[in-house]
């Protein structure tokens, strides 16, 4: 697999080595100087020093023919025109972007990218790990960003509790799929009662999580996502 990784920072670099490490195919770019010869000791000469941004060096790095394109720089909008130069003029089967500020990810979904990586948006997941247990924790986004699979832990007064599954009114593009109880995992079924302490385990799209929240846990008190 051929893969071009823009920014040679440390999530370039890292990036890079271990994909080369790996049997892969590896073009680094990075624009400064610099720090593109400090990486060329270390790697070798994959390292090409031009800007990813512009498309005569993405095409010079072999774009026409790459698996992926990942830009990782620290500037979204550097991200966002690299994906976006690499989907639709060279026609890249697979684009990855670092998203740094989460604010983007709606934009950067929107305008086709086909993965995100948000540094952000991962520690906030970790530090939902402890979260009082009235909060949605988000495991995970699926589907290209358009779904989040998320944890709802049922305490003594959640809503949710002595319903059947089939009783709950879920919005459109929203569904309970599975229960972790006494740590054990059961799938849902329309006649499964929920109760006090279950960890219930939903998908749907970014926009349901209000009224999931709602229905599984109480009235919203303000989304994380």
């Amino acid at each position: 697999m051929f893969v071009i990784v823009v920014g040679g920072g440390k999530v370039g670099y890292f990036l890079a080595r271990e994909l080369i490490q790996s049997g892969h195919e590896v073009a680094l770019m990075e624009r400064d100087r610099a720090r593109s010869a400090q990486i060329t000791e270390e790697i070798g000469s994959v390292v090409i020093p031009h800007d990813g941004c512009e498309g005569k060096y993405l095409g010079q790095a072999g774009a026409n023919r790459a698996d992926i394109v990942a830009a990782v720089t620290g500037d979204d909008e550097d991200n966002l025109v690299i994906c976006q130069m690499a989907k639709h003029h060279f026609d890249v089967p697979r684009t990855i972007a670092r998203v740094n500020n989460p604010k983007n990810e709606s934009l950067f979904k929107h305008l086709g990218v086909d993965e995100i990586v948000s540094p952000t948006r991962m520690i906030l997941g970790s530090i939902e790990a402890d979260i009082p247990v009235h909060e949605l924790l988000h495991l995970a986004v699926l589907g290209g960003g358009e779904l989040e699979l998320v944890e709802a832990q049922l305490r003594r007064d959640s809503p949710a509790i002595g319903r059947a599954a089939g009783s709950l009114e879920l919005p459109d593009g929203c569904s309970v799929f599975a229960i972790i109880r006494a740590d054990r995992a059961m799938s849902v079924r329309s006649d499964t009662e929920f109760q006090e302490g279950d960890k219930v385990i939903g998908i749907g799209r970014t926009e349901c999580e209000s009224e999931l929240h709602r229905i599984l846990l109480g009235e919203d008190v303000g989304s994380l996502a």
